[in-house]
């Protein structure tokens, strides 16, 4: 399968979904398809990192398989498990057969729970790997991770080693809560994605709610940059942005003075902490 025809085709096609791209990105995106290499990519939280691997898979019609990761993180939960209750009951009901027998009868895919990883493998239709916030994993899951972005095949010890059929397009994305390991690395070919400039962002804001007025969606965008520059526990993503530009349509805001914001910032941060801090310094800067 080809992916995307050239940078500027996947640039147009993400646009078409609702994907904003930049040059970087619709390269980047091109060459993961293209060479067959995983994309991993870093930015802040709410920088539309995971938004980019379901665009792909929305342009290009694949499914999308999710890992999401986290602290203790184990191969049965991101590769497979036996159904051991299930094979109890057929050990149990094979009587007198002999171990041999039974061993074959229970180790086959019958019993077996396929968990992200493998059951992108396995598949042979098209489809992106979504592997989500990778760095919050125990190093330990890393070299898991290496077979499958190596070679794209899993080894299960009691039925072999199994290799895909089609390569999923594969996409990790990390926060850069820890530094990941260099074989990991190598492997993947690296795009870093920030904050949009003002000007990106209000387009992004004007394509998800078509219905806000110009000028609102840049004094929604001014406001956002403003917090995003204090020192908050969670600055604004971009998800937050459209949903308080969306918020400010649905109330028939017409211009986002103190009255407004007061009444709706809410939607853009959720820590007391952080709310009362931007409440003070907007006021400030204001005066």
């Amino acid at each position: 399968m080809t992916w995307f025809e050239s940078p500027a085709d996947a640039d147009k096609q993400l646009a078409a979904v609702g994907y904003l791209s930049d040059t970087a990105t619709s390269t980047t995106t091109f060459l993961a398809g293209a060479l067959e290499k995983p994309l991993l990519v870093e930015g802040p939280a709410g920088v539309g990192k995971t938004e980019l691997a379901k665009a792909i898979a929305r342009a290009t019609g694949a499914d999308l398989v999710r890992l999401q990761c986290y602290e203790g993180l184990d191969e049965a939960r991101a590769l497979y498990e036996w159904n051991y209750k299930k094979q109890l009951l057929r050990i149990q009901a094979a009587g007198d057969q002999s171990w041999d027998e039974t061993h074959d009868d229970i180790f086959t895919d019958e019993f077996l729970l396929t968990r992200p990883l493998l059951t992108a493998i396995r598949r042979e239709e098209p489809t992106v790997l979504l592997i989500d916030e990778v760095d919050k994993t125990d190093v330990e899951v890393e070299g898991l991770l290496l077979e499958i972005l190596s070679d794209f095949q899993v080894t299960i010890p009691e039925m072999g080693t199994i290799s895909a059929v089609r390569r999923p397009l594969v996409v990790l994305t990390s926060n850069a809560t820890r530094e990941l390991s260099e074989a990991i690395k190598r492997r993947c070919l690296f795009l870093h994605i920030d904050y949009p400039d003002s000007g990106r962002e209000r387009e992004i804001v004007v394509s998800q709610v078509p219905e806000i007025e110009e000028q609102l969606a840049g004094q929604v965008v001014e406001v956002v940059a403003k917090l995003r520059g204090m020192d908050l526990r969670k600055a604004p993503s971009i998800a937050e942005t459209i949903d308080w530009a969306r918020t400010l349509v649905a109330l028939g805001t017409g211009t986002l003075d103190g009255a407004a914001i007061d009444q709706t910032l809410g939607v853009v941060l959720k820590h007391a902490s952080d709310h009362d801090r931007a409440v003070r310094e907007l006021r400030l800067r204001s005066t």
